[in-house]
């Protein structure tokens, strides 16, 4: 009796054995199959709706196409070296066959980009344009370039303020970073709608993407012009930071605030009454169509020069308000 209470003990243990062997290696098989992919794209960031927004679209997209692909992305938008060191690392992997990027600044993933042509290894322009000039004179490429028509976004939001503005007003702009081309774009389309409309830009400075120097920047504005009526900023990180010095002004209801992006904070303050605006862009679909070019280049064996034609893949925005 013993003897068979042991068996029956023996014959629990090996197959509570034979069951964590085989949870083990399920866990394996999973980790290895999330390691075969041969599409990567790195993002700026992972911080703000956009991003993750962009991010959901290339997962979408990956899974409506049958690939898998990898994402990573900068620890900040002043990490430029580090992003710079992810897409190094992804292009001595070895395993890519074509990585997207979205850059910090037009010249930081320059040498990873160089390097990854050499190798065979397509790039993808995501967003923010790289120095196509500069890339050139180092032998580089990309298939293409993914990004809203920031200048089209630019007139989007001033024509906002243009319609619910009397004629002639004082206006103001809070720009992205120095040297950023989708910032600049930004800028330069809101500016150009201003002065076509007759509007006075009477201020037009960076803040870095960051809200509490575009705080400052609109305490700034508000303190020196005292007739200004709408600021339009370049992005809604921005866009809050003036509401907020708007509010601490005293002035919700006297002065316009415009943003970009559609970030899901910025709608909500829209239907509080303290943003007017923000124009959002697609980033799921600026990442969807990003890595179907990049599978298209693999399938169709494109040609890697850098004498090449880049394409522009334009992806469209829209008013959001109240």
């Amino acid at each position: 009796m013993k003897r068979k209470k042991l068996s029956i003990l023996s014959a629990l243990i090996a197959a509570t054995m034979v069951f964590a062997v085989g949870c083990g290696s399920k866990d394996s098989n999973d980790s290895k199959s999330s390691g075969s992919a041969e599409y990567a794209i790195i993002l700026k960031t992972q911080n703000s709706d956009f991003w993750v927004q962009m991010k959901e679209g290339i997962e979408a997209k990956a899974k409506e196409l049958g690939v898998k692909v990898d994402i990573q992305s900068a620890q900040s938008e002043e990490d430029t070296e580090g992003q710079l060191k992810i897409l190094e690392n992804m292009v001595n992997n070895g395993k890519y066959k074509a990585i997207g990027v979205a850059p910090l600044s037009p010249v930081n993933l320059i040498p990873g980009v160089v390097q990854a042509n050499e190798k065979g290894i397509y790039v993808m322009n995501i967003d923010e344009k790289i120095d196509m000039n500069q890339l050139k004179a180092q032998g580089g490429s990309v298939i293409a370039f993914a990004t809203t028509d920031n200048v089209a976004v630019g007139k989007k939001g001033a024509q906002y303020i243009i319609d619910n503005v009397p004629a002639g007003s004082e206006v103001a702009i809070i720009e992205g970073k120095a040297g950023n081309a989708s910032g600049e774009d930004r800028r330069d389309g809101a500016r150009q709608a201003f002065e076509a409309a007759g509007l006075k830009v009477v201020a037009s400075l960076p803040a870095d993407w960051d809200r509490q120097k575009a705080l400052d920047v609109a305490a700034s504005y508000i303190q020196q012009y005292p007739n200004l009526k709408a600021i339009y900023a370049c992005n809604d990180g921005m866009a809050l930071g003036a509401v907020q010095a708007v509010q601490n002004a005293d002035k919700i209801g006297q002065i316009i605030v415009v943003g970009t992006d559609g970030d899901k904070e910025a709608v909500d303050s829209i239907q509080q009454g303290l943003l007017s605006a923000t124009v959002a862009q697609d980033p799921a679909g600026i990442g969807a169509a990003s890595l179907e070019a990049m599978v298209e280049a693999v399938k169709n064996k494109a040609e890697i020069k850098s004498d090449a034609e880049v394409k522009t893949i334009p992806i469209d925005s829209k008013l959001i308000k109240k």
